[in-house]
């Protein structure tokens, strides 16, 4: 069962076996060793010089192993960001799928729906670089793994709130407000500051008539 066929609220808490972002079958221990050490120098460079500045041929330096290596493990430079990503993106699932309230479970659906937001927010912004160079091209962007789950929270929600009309079409539209590019250009080019950005997702649940407990819909 993966993120393609069915809501994640209803499998196993065991999310590594969540498949994100193109997420690399089981490994043996050896190979995922050594794919975790390419990923360690790959991150700290991307910490070091940023993403878009970190080539196949500075991690396998700061790996100290061929560019061949890395190109085998990962396929190229978009495959190495991929798996970056991977990373920080099966963290950030734990959050809202299993983790405490009012993100994830046991919060009214609502609230959980505000704080999906807002955290989204925080959590691209601050892996904003990344995202960036990860980005796929716009004719893939909506069904990658990653996308798929966080539709599919999405419209649960939404679902447990009561909303009504084309919960499809709704997902789409709250998460188009959560795109990277956006939360860049808002953030970074227009200097939209988090604590704005992070009210105007709240603003719009609010409108989507889904009135988080102890705020009332805004005028």
């Amino acid at each position: 069962m993966n993120a393609h066929s069915a809501p994640p609220e209803r499998r196993s808490p065991g999310l590594r076996e969540l498949p994100v972002l193109g997420q690399p079958p089981r490994e043996r221990s050896d190979a995922a060793h050594n794919r975790a050490r390419l990923l360690d120098a790959a991150a700290s460079l991307v910490r070091e010089l940023g993403a878009r500045n970190v080539t196949m041929e500075a991690v396998a330096s700061a790996a100290h192993v061929g560019k061949g290596t890395l190109f085998r493990r990962f396929g190229d430079r978009e495959g190495l960001m991929l798996a970056l990503v991977d990373h920080a993106e099966q963290e950030y699932q734990r959050a809202f799928l299993t983790g405490p309230p009012p993100l994830g479970p046991g919060a009214a659906a609502p609230e959980r729906l505000a704080a999906f937001g807002t955290s989204t927010i925080r959590h691209t912004l601050d892996h904003l670089d990344l995202y960036l160079a990860a980005e796929p091209c716009v004719e893939r962007r909506h069904l990658i793994p990653a996308s798929v789950v966080r539709a599919t929270h999405v419209s649960t929600l939404l679902r447990q709130a009561g909303a009504s009309g084309d919960i499809e079409v709704l997902t789409h539209a709250l998460l188009g407000y959560l795109d990277t590019a956006l939360l860049h250009h808002l953030h970074v080019r227009r200097g939209l500051p988090r604590a704005r950005i992070e009210e105007g997702w709240r603003e719009l649940v609010d409108r989507a008539a889904l009135a988080v407990p102890g705020r009332g819909p805004r005028a």
